[in-house]
């Protein structure tokens, strides 16, 4: 299984083969993935390094959200989207698209809709860059719901090291790969590719475990392997079918 997965997913690393192993109930070290594959000769993908994380005030309670935009440097074609993560589950949700409004007035009322949730949720901390679609009323709205703004450095991506490494992730694993024909067909994409990331996909901060996992199947040790494609073929998904 070692060797299949490594083959039908070339850019996947040690790593990555370890966690899909694991949601299909196989325990193998990465270190024994490694042997395996340098033994068929087989050169596993390049591990991404994990950035520096953001500095949120010790022994701070509650929740925090970490706030991005994806621009046209990250591969997004017009409108532009934000993507919220959650820091310790790493869960992403985007927003909806921007047509007719100007940024500021969007933004803003993107920060009214997230403030009511989180407030509810017992979020106390937003991490966010210093990108000037940011203006006084956004900050407002989520001030006066008790929420503390944490502002990255200045050209310091490494700063905010969850949003930053999912764009970075959206763009190796799918936009880089893809040529997107409009709007409509990029939203589409990034909406397969979101439920993929949030469900399937195995995070290392996670224990090998994706943000919002199928219980029902995940660790089940029975049943024949089956994949799953995505995308036209891009994105694998693998699991167990029932017995």
């Amino acid at each position: 299984m070692v060797l299949r997965l490594a083959r039908e997913n070339p850019r996947w690393g040690h790593r990555r083969i370890c966690g899909e192993l694991a949601k299909l109930g196989l325990r193998v070290s990465p270190t024994s993935i490694r042997r395996l594959l340098a033994q068929a000769r087989l050169e596993p993908g390049a591990a991404a390094q994990r950035p520096e994380l953001a500095r949120v005030p010790a022994g701070a309670g509650g929740e925090h959200r970490c706030l991005r935009f994806l621009h046209r440097r990250d591969g997004v074609p017009p409108p532009l989207l934000r993507v919220v993560l959650h820091r310790a589950r790493r869960q992403a949700r985007l927003a909806r698209r921007l047509y007719g409004q100007s940024h500021g007035a969007w933004v803003t009322q993107q920060a009214r809709n997230l403030g009511l949730d989180f407030s509810d949720r017992g979020v106390r901390f937003l991490i966010r860059d210093r990108d000037s679609k940011y203006s006084g009323p956004f900050n407002d709205v989520f001030r006066s719901e008790g929420i503390r703004i944490v502002r990255t450095p200045l050209r310091a991506p490494k700063a905010n090291a969850i949003a930053e490494p999912f764009v970075r992730t959206v763009r190796t694993e799918c936009l880089d790969w893809l040529l997107i024909l409009n709007r409509r067909h990029f939203e589409r994409v990034l909406r397969v590719y979101v439920d993929h990331y949030n469900r399937e996909r195995p995070h290392r901060a996670l224990e090998q475990r994706a943000p919002e996992p199928d219980e029902r199947r995940e660790g089940s040790p029975t049943g024949e392997i089956r994949r799953r494609d995505r995308l036209g073929g891009l994105i694998h998904e693998y699991h167990r079918a029932a017995a």
